[in-house]
């Protein structure tokens, strides 16, 4: 697909002024199914609170984010964790979808198939919950960046990515070859699009939530918000447990 030209798409949209989707894939926050990676120090039920937390302030800065079509990609139903009917509510209106696959690399792929079918000739950009910190306004600038150019990928600090847009999401297949959760799935993920023929352009890179030092540090960062107040709950809980 051919890139438009800088600065004629309105905010959520594309140069042929249709609009983009904005996919969020995500697990619902079941108890030992979510943000296992934290446990320890934290139990599966803290987890799991944190993990509501993230994707509550994920699903509001989505939600804030101008001219964008909001679609979910879930795997289990919001209403059977914690924290399901703000969840629930929070969805209120977007399309979601079932997540269809085993491995990540498979459900990626199979969700932006997905939303391709769904909304035919839509630019798609994909985000996870892992990163609770970010913005409706950092969210519409990647939109409107996407506007002008094949793809973009926002890399993680671990070396994966948390963001990754497409003018065609039929591209997002090369992630079911793609290792996921490792030190380099940024690398090979853009080594693969390019493979492709499509070329991403950088995105600022963020910290994303997997262990507990992460998680301390995401929330002392934003200061405000679910997440922050989640883990600053359960860390007090767990300073006050070492006290004992």
């Amino acid at each position: 697909m051919s890139a438009g030209a800088p600065g004629t798409a309105p905010p959520g949209g594309s140069s042929d002024g249709t609009s983009a989707v904005l996919l969020v894939v995500a697990k619902a926050p079941v108890p030992g199914a979510v943000k296992t990676r934290l446990c320890p120090p934290t139990t599966p039920l803290q987890a799991a609170r944190i993990a509501a937390a993230a994707l509550r302030d994920t699903l509001d800065a989505v939600r804030a984010t101008p001219g964008v079509t909001p679609v979910l990609a879930c795997a289990g139903r919001l209403a059977d964790g914690e924290d399901g009917a703000g969840l629930t509510a929070a969805t209120a209106g977007w399309t979601v979808l079932p997540q269809r696959g085993t491995g990540l690399g498979e459900r990626l792929a199979n969700a932006h198939a997905d939303v391709a079918v769904a909304f035919p000739g839509r630019p798609v950009l994909q985000i996870g919950m892992d990163t609770p910190q970010v913005t409706a306004h950092r969210l519409a600038a990647a939109v409107r960046r996407l506007a002008s150019v094949e793809a973009v990928l926002a890399e993680a600090a671990d070396g994966g990515w948390w963001a990754l847009g497409l003018r065609d999401p039929r591209h997002a297949s090369v992630l079911r070859t793609v290792p996921m959760s490792t030190p380099d799935t940024g690398r090979r993920t853009r080594a693969a699009l390019v493979r492709r023929g499509v070329r991403p352009v950088p995105l600022p890179v963020l910290r994303d939530v997997d262990e507990w030092p992460d998680a301390v540090a995401v929330a002392a960062a934003i200061g405000g918000g679910r997440f922050a107040r989640q883990v600053a709950a359960v860390h007090r809980t767990l300073v006050s447990g070492g006290l004992r």
